[in-house]
């Protein structure tokens, strides 16, 4: 064969790139040293990335480094997912063998990879789009984490602007979270391909910002640069005139170069490089032209056999013709007798010489023939080859059918977007097809359903509610209700990420079409009675849930059985009945495991770690949340169930005053790609640490990431109340009392506050000790909102000693209330209950009792790096006169044993501006009288003579602002 064939049209010398080799060679250093790296290379086509990338990878393996290489091909775009890993993986099992493989994976870890390569045997069963492709991206990293155990990897992937979604989306998952393996990724792309919209753009944006990455932007050549290239391919030191006229025509672009040098010396310049690369392509042999075009049509990597039994030609004559265009360099020997197109812009330019009559003939015949014998195209690939064939081929028959086909194969490897795009174009094609249906055995409304799920998975709500709507168009409730109130829920989730009105509506009408007690209705009523308790409906929510039980239960269906106890679980913790919520959990999950359902299991967990922090059992609630993060890694469900059952542990942690350990998980399990629900989550507790802290720029940043400065409408309680307690975080934080003021009168008349205990306690004690941080600046409007928290309060339960700490706060029992958290271990809020009672036996004059309370509030603040209470800490015991330190309690005494009251602050402000006492009652509408007996208090208490005297004290105690 032809495998021994070299090109020679490139130059044995590498030139020009030495700046981006040693680039590349630190970035690997770098990893070498367990801290993974991601190098993008970006540059226009034909500038010699896979050159340069090629040069590197050589030298990296000549050093030990196990180097692993795929690329992207434009089919990818059409429904080939993950064509870059695939590759990969398969030369790791030609290397290593599929058992050895196998075995760096835990428990039947290989089974995921089976979706791509079928020497791992069968895949596994489980299709569900939201873990499924969470598993296998786990099972990837797991398996690139192994391999660079045993000696560094370098993962080359080319081409990445033509990388399909699912590619996309793996490359990002394993940028984020390949930090300390010795692993270096290297990522080229075409940068002149990169339009406003094209997909890649955002992804690069993201890795772009992320630790690690280095972006690399690979220029063209220098003049002296082409001088060596050329002089590289010639042999020998070209004349200046002809490297001046080549340098000026290629504008330093290395194919155009070598492009130039192929034409000979006397050819004129093309006028576009489609015309520069066939000029160079029609100097062959007019058969090697004929199979280079059928060739092109096969696309940029074509196999032996494939190219035979399109061409027609035996292995000798094909052979034969072949070879004028591998000694040219226009095409490349593969591994796998196959051959590629030495840069995708010569296969472009070939393929666009296709007469319109050829082109069809020759992606007829590539579908046929693959349709025939499937083994000649990788496996897994021949669906989608014979869908892009025949598509191509114009036969609107055959190119419903085998989209039809790829879709389903496309859902196998959890490539939804790829799915989503094949299914739109069985729909683009229907009209064009009479008997579709038939043909497909599905109907029109079956493709729109299976298209409308797809953009679900994909993450694509907007796609997927026109796909719902459409299918709704064409069914008719009275004849077919369930189906149409399948699609009225799907719509409503549709709805509800987008964060559009309406969801409730159409649960409530998917409700009614669904009166027989059967398992559609059970379907219904547990999104129906879910979403009720949620929005605070908790009565009927729990009444709608009981009944879908009672159905699930008469067919047998445990696993909807177990769901329904986990929603009525739900209403327990709504309702504040903590104990009961955790015992219906874990009936739920020795369900779960007895019927082997890791989803259920691990709901459970994360539900129960959620009632043990609220219980006052954080600790508790923490080690559960590993337990089942741990099980969630061996289910393969980390990125879905994990990071939700992650962010129950890092609001356990918050609480626990361990800000930083919440901070870095929350930020960690971000990076895992999280569903949007659990995203939002993660943000908030980030959010709340950040109010903690006094992150503004993060607070705000959170804040615009959840929707809370928008009008959007917040159905669920759970939103409203985190949402509110953040904003007003915000607002304190940024100097603005008053807003926070507003924002809380506002929430202090939402009924809903009261509807889940827990989450109405936390509120109401935020409510309360904003009443004492803002009491003198409205003292009217905190009265009345005071008056309602107290009136709101009265009607909750007191079902654990958290909520019981919040209460004792509420009735301004703020020592009780400190005590009670110091028990429950919660520092912050312990702090935060010293600082209210030191404000409140201040008042009445009792100085040294508010110093021994700050004293005991600043250290706690200080290690938490809470800087607002900090601050807050600090500035009360300077304007009370109270010491932080036993050093300086001598100073304190000195100051005298009274606090100053709100009244004689403000009549000291006024006496350190040297206002008279007439001048004072005039500013402060009282009587010359009244001030008098103030400035006589003022300067009794101070121990001071004079009221100069009280004003230099004044300053010097920071008693005024």
């Amino acid at each position: 064969m032809l495998a021994d064939m070299m090109g020679r049209a490139t130059s044995p010398v590498f030139v020009g790139r030495e700046t981006e080799l040693a680039d590349l060679a630190e970035a690997l250093g770098r990893a070498r040293e367990n801290s993974a790296a991601t190098v993008l290379i970006g540059g226009e086509a034909g500038v010699g990335k896979s050159r340069l990338v090629g040069c590197f990878a050589e030298r990296a393996a000549a050093e030990g480094v196990h180097v692993l290489t795929g690329g992207c091909v434009e089919l990818s775009t059409e429904g080939l997912a993950y064509a870059p890993f695939t590759a990969a993986i398969r030369q790791l099992v030609r290397e290593c063998g599929a058992d050895e493989v196998a075995a760096l994976l835990p428990g039947r870890g290989a089974r995921d990879l089976a979706r791509l390569l079928p020497e791992f045997g069968e895949p596994s069963g489980d299709l569900e789009s939201d873990t499924a492709r969470a598993r296998l991206f786990e099972q990837i990293l797991t398996l690139l984490e192994r391999l660079a155990e045993r000696r560094p990897v370098l993962l080359v992937i080319e081409d990445l602007h033509w990388a399909d979604r699912s590619s996309r989306d793996l490359i990002a998952f394993l940028s984020r979270n390949l930090r300390t393996a010795p692993l270096l990724m290297v990522l080229t792309y075409r940068s002149d391909d990169l339009h406003r919209q094209h997909p890649l753009r955002p992804v690069l944006a993201e890795l772009g910002r992320l630790d690690g990455v280095l972006r690399m932007d690979l220029p063209r050549l220098t003049q002296a640069e082409v001088a060596a290239q050329m002089a590289g391919i010639l042999g020998t030191a070209p004349e200046f005139a002809r490297v001046d006229t080549v340098y000026r025509r290629s504008e330093g672009i290395p194919l155009f170069v070598e492009a130039l040098l192929e034409c000979g010396r006397d050819c004129a310049f093309p006028s576009s490089l489609h015309d520069l690369i066939i000029g160079s392509v029609e100097q062959l042999p007019e058969e090697t032209q004929r199979v280079l075009r059928v060739a092109a049509a096969g696309g940029t990597r074509v196999g032996h056999d494939l190219l035979a039994a399109v061409s027609g030609l035996c292995d000798l004559d094909l052979d034969d013709a072949l070879r004028p265009a591998i000694a040219a360099n226009v095409l490349q020997v593969a591994d796998s007798r196959t051959y590629v197109f030495r840069h995708a812009l010569i296969r472009e330019a070939v393929h666009d010489e296709l007469l319109p009559g050829e082109h069809v003939r020759l992606h007829a015949r590539f579908a046929e023939e693959i349709g025939r014998d499937r083994t000649l195209v990788p496996r897994g690939r021949a669906a989608i080859e014979i869908a892009h064939h025949w598509y191509s081929a114009r036969d609107d028959v055959w190119a419903l059918v085998s989209a039809w086909e790829a879709a389903r194969k496309a859902a196998k490897t959890f490539a939804y977007n790829e799915m989503m795009k094949l299914l739109e174009r069985v729909l683009a094609l229907w009209s064009k097809v009479p008997d579709a249906a038939e043909r497909i055995g599905a109907d029109h409304t079956t493709v729109l359903e299976k298209a409308a799920s797809a953009a679900g998975a994909a993450g694509e709500p907007d796609r997927g509610s026109r796909f719902v709507m459409a299918a709704l168009e064409e069914l008719d409730e009275r004849t077919e209700p369930a189906r149409v109130a399948r699609l009225l829920v799907q719509r409503s989730q549709f709805e509800k990420s987008r964060r559009r009105p309406g969801v409730l509506d159409d649960l409530r009408y998917a409700e009614r079409l669904v009166p027989e007690p059967g398992l559609d209705r059970a379907d219904v009523l547990s999104k129906l009675g879910s979403y009720l308790m949620f929005s605070g409906e908790f009565a009927e929510g729990t009444a709608l849930t009981e009944e879908a039980l009672r159905i699930a239960r008469r067919h047998g269906e445990q696993c909807l059985e177990a769901d329904l106890l986990l929603n009525l679980a739900l209403g327990h913790s709504i309702e504040g009945d903590l104990a009961t919520t955790i015992a219906v959990n874990s009936t739920a999950q020795a369900i779960g495991e007895r019927v082997g359902s890791g989803r259920i299991v691990l709901r459970a967990i994360a539900n129960n770690v959620d009632a043990l922090n609220n219980m006052g059992r954080s600790t508790e609630a923490v080690e559960l949340a590993l337990e089942g993060e741990r099980l969630a890694r061996k289910y393969g469900r980390y990125r879905v169930q994990g990071t939700f059952i992650a962010n129950n542990r890092a609001e356990a942690l918050e609480t626990l005053g361990r800000f930083e350990e919440a901070a870095q998980l929350a930020e960690y399990a971000l990076s895992l790609d999280p569903t949007p629900r659990n995203r939002n989550h993660l943000r908030r507790v980030r959010g709340d640490v950040a109010v903690a802290r006094g992150e503004t720029e993060v607070l705000r940043a959170v804040l615009t990431e959840v929707g809370a400065f928008g009008d959007a409408q917040q159905d669920l309680m759970q939103e409203l109340t985190a949402n509110t307690r953040l904003v007003i975080g915000f607002h304190l934080l940024d100097g603005e009392p008053l807003a926070a003021l507003e924002v809380a009168e506002r929430v202090a008349r939402e009924a809903r506050i009261t509807s889940k205990p827990m989450l109405g306690w936390r509120m109401l004690g935020l409510l309360g000790g904003m009443c004492e941080t803002v009491e003198q600046l409205a003292p009217a409007r905190v009265a009345v909102l005071r008056g309602q928290v107290e009136e709101v309060a009265a009607t909750m339960n007191v079902d654990s000693p958290v909520a019981d700490a919040y209460r004792l706060g509420l009735t301004r029992d703020h020592d009780a209330a400190a005590v009670a958290w110091e028990r429950l271990g919660r520092p912050f809020p312990r702090a935060t209950s010293l600082l209210h009672a030191a404000r409140v036996v201040a008042a009445t004059g009792d100085r040294a009792g508010a110093g021994a309370r700050l004293r005991t509030a600043h250290p706690i603040a200080v290690a938490l790096s809470a800087r607002p209470l900090t601050a807050e800490i600090e500035n009360l015991a300077r304007r009370v006169g109270a010491s932080l330190t036993e050093e300086s309690r001598v100073e304190e005494n000195r100051a005298g044993e009274a606090v100053l009251t709100p009244r004689e602050l403000e009549v000291l402000r006024l006496v350190t501006r040297g206002l008279s006492n007439r001048d004072i009652a005039a500013e402060l509408f009282i009587s010359a009288k009244t001030v008098s007996v103030h400035v006589s208090n003022i300067l009794g208490k101070l121990g001071v003579s004079s009221r100069g005297e009280a004003a230099a004290a004044a300053l010097r105690l920071a008693l005024i602002g």
